[in-house]
């Protein structure tokens, strides 16, 4: 009974999951392949605003499915990729992009983790060293009243 019941229920779950095989295609029709290959390349490279780690290629979104209509109106105009891409940096930002532009805004952006490993470096080398000069410290002798003490101290 145990067996049918996990069955069923793996049945269940595998019906009810989404699947690629559910999943809306797009169909765009294009004049070469040169313009279908920018818009699979274009979409690649964007970022879906309402899914945020997705591509615009690989989310079903309906923001997503608009921004691909949108492209693919674009490229049949004639519209060149730095145009299309400005077009959606306008409208939507730095998000769009999966490599942001390096602007003022985006320095931080590209370089912190750098600068985050170079802090961590830095304060690594530092706790080593002091603990490395604290521990040779202790090799030092006692002078004779310390060492009269200690014997003290330790024959009670």
């Amino acid at each position: 009974m145990r067996v049918f019941i996990r069955l069923s229920m793996l049945c269940l779950t595998l019906l009810l999951s989404p699947s690629p095989g559910f999943a809306q295609v797009d169909t765009f029709e294009f004049d070469s392949p040169e313009q279908q290959q920018r818009f699979r390349k274009i979409s690649d490279e964007l970022r879906c605003p309402m899914c945020q780690n997705t591509s615009l290629s690989g989310s079903s979104g309906g923001v997503a499915e608009d921004l691909r209509r949108e492209i693919h109106r674009m490229i049949i105009e004639g519209m060149t990729d730095q145009e299309i891409e400005q077009f959606m940096f306008e409208r939507y930002g730095d998000f769009i992009f999966y490599k942001p532009r390096l602007t003022a805004e985006t320095i931080f952006l590209w370089f912190g983790p750098i600068l985050f490993l170079l802090v961590g470096a830095i304060a690594g080398f530092a706790v080593w060293r002091r603990a490395r000069t604290t521990s040779g410290g202790g090799t030092s002798s006692l002078n004779t009243d310390e060492a009269a003490r200690l014997k003290k101290l330790l024959n009670n």
